[in-house]
């Protein structure tokens, strides 16, 4: 599985709440096994979409799609804002 390189903005943001080190180590993980139990991997409503989410902690959440055989990270978010 091929994931894109993240936008900067992205990068800033992850930078910002000192998420690097916790993003690299779940992206790793999803890029060997995306349904692993650790990232909480989930489809989001309206599931007609196709965006995803998995965990990089209990707050924050990465959002992706399946574009191209490959893996589009279109946001990090907090998960409760």
């Amino acid at each position: 599985m091929v994931v894109k390189p993240l936008r900067a903005d992205l990068v800033i943001y992850l930078k910002k709440h000192n998420l690097v080190k916790k993003f690299n180590k779940q992206i790793t993980v999803f890029v060997s096994n995306p349904r692993h139990p650790s990232l909480h991997t989930e489809v989001l409503e309206p599931k007609s979409l196709k965006i995803y989410s998995f965990r990089i902690d209990r707050k924050y959440r990465t959002i992706f799609i399946f574009r191209n055989n490959q893996v589009e990270i279109i946001d990090v978010n907090d998960h409760y804002q």
